[in-house]
């Protein structure tokens, strides 16, 4: 089972203003897939639970070729290709109902002691059970996103309950959904970029800084200490090319 996907359609609640998938939904059914690999695996949150070990997000790399609208049915795939110490390297893709790829990620995992605070090596029966497939032909980007130099500040606001996940901290999706809302109203976005760094918790302050330029929108997550919890970074589509790379 190294590779594994699911078939869903596009819900309404999932959809922008213009009745298409939203890339806050691309992310859940992104994470869902991964979540759900595991679970059918017998390796997933309770299994990971019960040894004090959780998968943590370090980098999204999301490259949109166009998004399927209302009602359409899709397949979300993922699967593991490489695994490095106590890092997990894993691309998924989003296929519309005539078989073209409509998005495509690459995402890096690191696998944390929970206890301890800290990575520890991917233990031998998770390596064995996700396997390693071929590498998604894309063209990948560093992990690190910069934070931009004299970012705009924009209005500071406090984590609630509905920011966080599982594992008591904001939820990766989250992240994303925050610095959406300081993109222009026309600003078709192409490929999407995150680094995580720091965790944030219920009542932390953030403090968005926001660059702005003509083909891209960088806005640092932060906290009122300065510590950068995601910068996120948005890269502008000229057209949907339906380039399938």
């Amino acid at each position: 089972m190294s590779k594994y996907e699911y078939q869903s359609r596009v819900r309404y609640s999932e959809c922008g203003e213009d009745c298409c998938l939203s890339l806050g939904g691309v992310v859940n059914y992104f994470q869902d897939a991964a979540t759900f690999q595991g679970e059918d695996l017998g390796i997933g949150i309770p299994y990971l639970r019960s040894r004090n070990l959780a998968w943590i997000l370090v980098s999204w790399q999301i490259v949109t070729d166009h998004m399927p609208r209302l009602g359409e049915n899709i397949t979300v795939r993922t699967w593991a290709y490489s695994f490095t110490g106590f890092y997990g390297f894993r691309n998924l893709e989003l296929v519309d109902e005539n078989g073209v790829r409509a998005v495509w990620a690459n995402s890096i995992w690191v696998m944390m002691d929970t206890e301890r605070g800290r990575p520890v090596k991917v233990p031998e029966k998770l390596l064995s059970l996700y396997g390693e497939e071929e590498k998604l032909d894309m063209e990948y980007a560093p992990r690190r996103v910069n934070v931009p130099e004299n970012g705009e500040e924009q209005e500071p606001f406090t984590i609630r309950r509905a920011h966080l996940d599982s594992n008591h901290h904001v939820n990766n999706k989250q992240y994303i959904q925050m610095a959406l809302d300081y993109l222009p109203e026309d600003f078709p976005i192409r490929e999407t970029r995150v680094e995580y760094r720091e965790q944030a918790f219920l009542g932390d302050v953030i403090r968005p800084l926001a660059v702005r330029t003509r083909d891209s929108v960088t806005v640092s997550l932060q906290k009122e200490a300065g510590n950068v919890c995601a910068v996120v970074c948005f890269f502008r589509q000229e057209q949907s090319s339906r380039n399938q790379s």
